[in-house]
């Protein structure tokens, strides 16, 4: 499997985060799986491309031209996909994966697991998508999406687009276990 992980840059992250993203690395490694993320060279970003290819596993990293220009780039990556932009780079890490991870970060990560979960929502994006939830840090952002739940901007199935897990090893066999959405759940996307 292809599984794209979502994550922060920033190289200010608390160790927590940084070695459940290693770990992250490590376990789709040792599990066959190939990591797709942003090709950031810092930050958790960084820590689970090479964890996983310390591992032995392949990580290929996606990343708009200005970033490069900007030498933002990890130099180490398996593979290096260069796109004209955010939105052919979202679409693209989209389209290779055969599901999503989220690891904490900041508006960038969160503005990708949003779009990501409203593309399920609306049949776009079958796959699993899983929200690592290291150290609680997702907290706020579960209890939001189940209030949009509770206040029926979502209806109750969409509950089931994302799941959660609490260590990368959870996260990688939710990603293995969890089946395809239903593409037919589209006409219930309106409310």
């Amino acid at each position: 499997m292809n599984i794209t992980v979502y994550a922060a840059s920033s190289g200010q992250a608390a160790p927590a985060f940084v070695e459940a993203a290693r770990r992250l690395g490590q376990t789709l490694a040792a599990h066959g799986h190939t990591l797709i993320n942003g090709a950031g060279r810092t930050g958790l970003m960084a820590a689970s491309a090479e964890g996983c290819m310390q591992a032995g596993g392949e990580a290929i990293g996606i990343i708009p031209q200005f970033m490069i220009d900007q030498q933002w780039e990890h130099k180490g990556m398996t593979r290096l996909i260069v796109t004209p932009d955010m939105h052919r780079r979202k679409e693209q890490m989209a389209q290779l994966s055969n599901a999503c991870v989220a690891l904490p970060g900041g508006v960038g990560t969160l503005e990708e697991l949003l779009e990501i979960i409203t593309w399920k929502q609306l049949g776009l994006y079958l796959k699993p998508i899983v929200i690592l939830n290291t150290a609680g840090y997702y907290d706020a952002l579960l209890e939001q999406l189940q209030r949009a739940l509770t206040e029926q901007f979502m209806r109750p199935m969409h509950s089931q687009i994302w799941q959660v897990a609490t260590t990368p090893e959870e996260a990688v066999r939710l990603c293995e276990e969890t089946p395809l959405w239903d593409s037919n759940i589209r006409k219930f996307a309106a409310l």
